[in-house]
């Protein structure tokens, strides 16, 4: 129960404590205050429902349009876990590489650490639809 039921319920056992008659035009005013009151009462808490199911949808709508902008505007992070982790022969620092970061027309990638050419020459192996493995990246 809600607090603004319980409220309600309190008012309307104070009512009935006080004994109002239901025949007086002001008990017949309470009776008919207190039924607002609960009707109310019962709108606001599927109300309260409703948003907490709408916010819900819309946080997820949020996370997928963020993951929409990553992929259209190319974003620096990736949003599909493509990211492989590359070491560099020769100066053995590990970075992130997104295999389509890559130029199509080039075997070769630049350490970000020593700025050397690192030779690059493996097939994705992600299941996703856009890689399939003997596609090479």
């Amino acid at each position: 129960m809600s607090y603004l039921n319980e409220r309600v319920a309190y008012l309307r056992g104070l009512a009935e404590g006080l004994n109002i008659s239901e025949t007086t035009n002001e008990g017949k005013l309470l009776k008919a205050m207190l039924e607002v009151m609960d009707d109310m009462a019962v709108s606001i808490e599927e109300l309260e429902e409703s948003f907490d199911d709408i916010s819900e949808q819309v946080d997820e709508m949020d996370e997928d349009l963020a993951c929409i902008s990553k992929e259209l505007f190319d974003d620096e992070d990736s949003c599909d876990g493509h990211v492989h982790e590359v070491e560099c022969p020769y100066c053995n620092e590990v970075f992130e590489l997104d295999p389509y970061e890559l130029d199509e027309d080039s075997d070769e990638i630049e350490c970000p650490n020593c700025n050397k050419k690192i030779e690059i020459d493996w097939a994705c192996e992600c299941e996703c639809e856009d890689c399939s493995e003997d596609e090479q990246h």
